[in-house]
């Protein structure tokens, strides 16, 4: 399968004098403020971290980092932003919008400690940087932009399932992301004539209570979003959508691989990877506010077969022919 890497925009360097200076003599001391539960978010932080590690800066060397795993607990994000910034660290990675809202708030955007975030749907309307060519402050990223993308998901499941006319969007109904792609998928819906119903959860008990709905609403579909529930959840989700026979798309293809019918997204490993590379930059003297914040350019298809003859759903030709893999 083949993957466009993502574009860099350029932007000046300004060196922070006090990372220039230090580095070499003493470990970088680095923050990670994470809505995953620590279970959850391993593999995807380990991305992160082994990109850091090809860069040269390797965890229990020249890097430690200080892990705070908010586990998509609303109380968590101000704690535990507050708790990094106290330890006066060189710098902080963020992954999530709601997360890095909190280190936005927790850090001076004039000589506050540097941010990375990456996962952040729309870093502007989120109140995060001030654009996207220039993010204007002490933090900057990777976004993935899902509410561009996010009606795609509805244009998709519509070619598998014949006259749809009701979807259920399952989601964290705390995260202000996965807000943004609601909405985006509402529109869409609305231009098509199909009824998208706002799913929201906050634990495994308002997922199982979501299905037992869809049970009795009978939805012809059901699109799945990624944050820090649903996929500290997965397997539950998987099993439920299983039960109920009902046709699933998920924004990552985690699910996929796990038996889920069809994914359109980012890959969040190489989207977690790209975020070292600004970590690096930083590091080595770039400012922040100089490096813009970098959207994606690829967004993969993933298809599993095997799930879709169990659902008695025929995949389109068409669609068949756009999937970056197909799971037989």
């Amino acid at each position: 399968m083949q993957r466009r890497d993502f574009i860099y925009l350029g932007g000046g360097a300004i060196a922070w004098p006090a990372l220039a200076q230090d580095r070499g003599k003493k470990p970088v001391r680095m923050g990670f403020l994470s809505n995953y539960s620590a279970t959850a978010g391993k593999q995807l932080v380990g991305c992160f971290t082994n990109a850091l590690g090809r860069l040269g800066w390797v965890e229990g060397q020249n890097l430690s980092i200080e892990y705070r795993w908010a586990n998509s607990v609303a109380e968590n994000y101000p704690r535990f932003a507050a708790e990094l910034v106290s330890l006066n660290l060189d710098i902080i990675a963020v992954n999530s919008t709601p997360a890095s809202q909190a280190m936005r708030r927790a850090t001076s955007p004039t000589d506050g400690v540097p941010v990375v975030f990456m996962s952040v749907s729309d870093p502007v309307a989120s109140g995060i940087v001030q654009s996207i060519p220039r993010p204007g402050a002490n933090i900057t990223g990777f976004s993935n932009f899902f509410p561009a993308n996010s009606a795609k998901l509805l244009e998709i499941i519509g070619t598998i399932v014949p006259k749809l006319s009701r979807i259920v969007v399952l989601r964290d109904a705390e995260n202000d992301g996965k807000a943004l792609d609601t909405k985006e998928i509402q529109e869409g819906g609305r231009a098509v004539g199909v009824a998208v119903l706002d799913g929201g959860a906050r634990n495994a008990e308002n997922i199982k209570k979501r299905f037992s709905d869809m049970e009795k609403e009978r939805p012809g579909a059901l699109i799945v979003l990624v944050d820090g529930i649903t996929l500290s959840n997965r397997e539950l989700i998987l099993g439920l959508a299983a039960q109920l026979k009902i046709p699933a798309i998920y924004q990552v293809r985690d699910f996929v691989d796990s038996g889920g019918l069809i994914s359109y997204g980012l890959n969040f490993c190489q989207h977690f990877s790209q975020a070292a590379t600004y970590v690096d930059k930083i590091l080595r003297g770039a400012k922040p506010s100089d490096l813009p914040v970098e959207l994606p350019t690829k967004f993969e298809l993933v298809i599993n077969l095997k799930t879709a003859k169990t659902l008695g759903l025929e995949i389109p030709p068409t669609l068949l022919a756009l999937a970056d893999e197909v799971i037989e």
